[in-house]
């Protein structure tokens, strides 16, 4: 609020010019109210920082490298220890001392197995998060079972497995490939306190998810024939609602199985959305607003901005 000029008397002298108070003058008079009030100006970062914020400032670089900033190790679940999907592999980082970490469950698609997906295992669990890759009870799992199943691994993972103490249960996430992919999507609709969703050329039956209210970045590929993004990735995407946090990805050239195997621009798209998310990171919407560009992109929408 502007600080008013001292008032003048209605008669005698004509006054002088009303003294101005400079920006300066303003600040220390300012924290002097501040002072006396016992309170302190908090800084910009420190008015916007997460108490979920994991790791050093990203760049471009850190995003698109094989490995992150933190040492990973990891651990198997027996297909036999659990109920509700077949087991698979636990990717997580060694050290707590920033606290605990968001988790990430991923399913394979049809026919496949955890291995078609585990390369975005340490991929991910490297940038600061934990993540299981799983096995399906059957290849020939629909996606709605699938996605009954990436929440039962989220389940065992903050309730019952070894490293449950490391993960903080209300930030959670799910991934997959092609009907992997579409299981994602009715995991999040299915559990609306997730914090992000990501089908990875996902394969449904239904194309309408307005009921979803999970942020969701959908990855398609311009030349996938068995999930074509004219039938699949785009209507899911489109069906979304308009308010929510979401984003559609493209891959230029690609195929179905792009995201099987080790893929730069799935990997930064990916960490920067669950970073943002699931850590509410601000510090990776860089990334995604305004809208990426580049020769792997096709196409990229989105509702930036995310703040």
């Amino acid at each position: 609020m502007p600080l008013a000029a001292p008032t003048v008397p209605r008669h005698g002298p004509r006054p002088g010019p009303a003294p101005r108070w400079t920006t300066a003058a303003v600040r220390a008079v300012l924290t002097l109210i501040l002072v006396g009030a016992g309170l302190t100006a908090a800084s910009p970062a420190q008015a916007v920082a997460s108490p979920y914020q994991r790791g050093p400032d990203p760049t471009v670089a850190s995003i698109e490298a094989s490995r992150g900033p933190f040492a990973i190790a990891q651990t198997t679940i027996a297909a036999s220890s659990v109920r509700g999907f077949r087991g698979g592999t636990v990717y997580y980082p060694t050290s707590t001392a920033e606290g605990t970490f968001g988790a990430v469950a991923i399913s394979p698609g049809y026919t496949a197995t955890q291995s078609s997906v585990a390369w975005l295992g340490p991929r991910l669990a490297s940038q600061g998060f934990v993540v299981v890759t799983i096995d399906t009870l059957s290849r020939y799992d629909q996606p709605a079972s699938r996605g009954t199943q990436l929440l039962a691994a989220l389940d065992h993972l903050t309730t019952a497995s070894s490293v449950r103490t490391r993960i903080d249960r209300n930030r959670l996430a799910v991934m997959g490939h092609s009907m992997g992919g579409g299981g994602s999507l009715s995991a999040a609709n299915t559990r609306p306190t997730l914090q992000a969703a990501i089908p990875l050329t996902g394969w449904h039956t239904v194309k309408n998810w307005s009921g979803v209210r999970v942020p969701t970045l959908v990855v398609g590929a311009e030349n996938d024939s068995i999930a074509p993004v004219t039938s699949h990735s785009e209507p899911f995407y489109t069906s979304l609602p308009s308010t929510l946090d979401k984003a559609y990805l493209e891959l230029n050239a690609a195929g179905h199985s792009a995201p099987t195997s080790s893929n730069v621009t799935v990997a930064k798209y990916s960490i920067s959305w669950l970073k943002r998310f699931v850590d509410d990171d601000t510090r990776y919407e860089q990334f995604l607003c305004p809208a990426p560009r580049g020769t792997a992109i096709q196409e990229y929408r989105d509702t930036c901005p995310h703040s």
